[in-house]
Parts: C-alpha cells; structure tokens; sequence
C-alpha cells in the first residue's frame, strides 16, 4: 500500500491514518464508541457517559485554532483532570466577530487541522456547528446548541484564554451564556495572575463561574506559528506532526 495515500493502514493495536495519524486501539472497547472523521476513517473515543457523581461535564474548547498547536492541547487535558470532565469538544469558529478586520484561514481548513490534531486522544472530540452555521460565531448559540445535545442535567465548562475572559463583558448575551456554563481560563506564566485575578473579582456577578489555570504551553502562539510558516522558519515541536504534513501539503499559511 503506498503509505502516502490517505487511506487507514491498521495494525496490532493502531490505526494509522493520513498524514502519520497515530492512533490506539484500545484492547477492550466497552466503554468506547467508533465515531467517523472527515478523513474518512473512523476512531475510537471515549462514550460520554455520566461521572463518578452522575452527572455529565462537558468541555467546550472553542477558538479559531489557526492553526491548533500544543498550547491547545495541553490546556484542553488540564482542564478535563482538573474539572473531571467526560469529554472535551474542540469548535472551531465559522466567523468569529472579534476577528472581523483579520484574514482568517478558511474555516474547514481550521476544522481539518484541528479534527488530525485530537483524533488521538479519546476525550477529545470535534463539533462543526459553528463552521457550520452562517454569520458571525458567538459563543451563546454553540452553548445553546450542545444543551440540545447533551440534556438539561449537563454541566458545562466554556475553555478559552485570558485574554478573551478579560473582554468577556462585551460577549453577546453574557447574562445568559454565564447562566448556560462555567468558564476555564486559561493563562501562561508570567501573565499576571493578580492583574488576572482582580480582574476576575471585578465581575462580582460572575467571578464565581470563572476558574483561572495555569498552562505553561500557552506559551505558544498562532500569532507566532503563521509568522514562522510564512517566513518558511520551522514549526517543530510546537504543533503535532500530522498537521505540519497537512500544512505543509496544503500550502496554507505560506
């Protein structure tokens, strides 16, 4: 079989799949499910099924991930240990407002990049609901969304940045969107944490919904990774492999 080949090779114990996707199988698969890619293989992950106290949590990592790195990633498994999540949904944004004078990469390409990048891990999950939908990306109709999917008895955990928690009184329907889920921000060292923390106690309506984590890998930066690619510098060891071969492949961000 010719290993360039987008098609699924499995062998004793693995899958592997397009662009040097690597991933497990589990020996007993009882308390998992195959759920299908856009790469047209299928993997498995974990079943979303209630914690040890019954109920449901669920991440929500949303972003423009352009591209997902580490930093990404890292934060996601921190905040599914420290919060005992039962999975970890990645949405990439369709439009996202905030970024409305910027050039984004188009939005399934994003969707792609992230869907090699958590393929692997089997509390990571992808939604397309916001690349998805037409207009703008608000946080308030994905949380919507998933109370659809997932029950009234689910929690749910918002993850993002420091940097978008400080502008958090601008989001659309904030009253609501904080009556809806918790948030998980997140922040690398030497970011300020007191700054950050004054900040957080400011919003006495809401102080109590916002959870602050440190995640040394934050500091990665898109910002930085799209300069580098554009400069044709290396990316190594700061995004996984597979989606360096898919951008690479591409030609995105050259």
């Amino acid at each position: 079989m010719d290993r360039s080949a987008n098609h699924p090779v499995e062998r004793k114990g693995f899958i592997i799949g397009p662009h040097g996707v690597v991933i497990s199988i589990p020996e007993d698969l009882t308390d998992y499910e195959w759920v299908d890619t856009t790469f047209g293989i299928k993997v498995p992950k974990f079943k979303v099924n209630q914690t040890g106290d019954g109920i449901v949590r669920v991440g929500i990592m949303g972003g423009t991930f352009d591209p997902v790195h580490f930093g990404h990633l890292v934060t996601a498994e921190a905040a599914a240990d420290l919060f005992d999540l039962s999975v970890v949904v990645f949405v990439p944004s369709g439009r996202p407002p905030h970024k409305r004078s910027q050039l984004v990469t188009d939005p399934w390409e994003r969707y792609r990049l992230t869907e090699l990048a958590t393929c692997s891990n089997p509390r990571f999950r992808m939604s397309d609901v916001e690349v998805s939908r037409p207009g703008y990306s608000y946080a308030i109709d994905t949380v919507r969304s998933f109370r659809s999917d997932y029950g009234e008895q689910a929690e749910f955990f918002f993850i993002t940045g420091a940097d978008a928690i400080l502008e958090i009184m601008t989001w659309r329907q904030i009253d609501q969107l904080m009556a809806e889920c918790r948030f998980i921000a997140a922040y690398r060292p030497g970011y300020g944490r007191d700054h950050l923390r004054e900040a957080v106690a400011c919003m006495e309506a809401f102080s109590g919904r916002i959870h602050l984590i440190e995640v040394p890998a934050l500091a990665i930066s898109s910002t930085d990774i799209r300069q580098r690619l554009a400069q044709g510098r290396s990316v190594k060891y700061l995004l996984p492999e597979p989606v360096v071969h898919r951008i690479i492949e591409t030609g995105s961000y050259r």
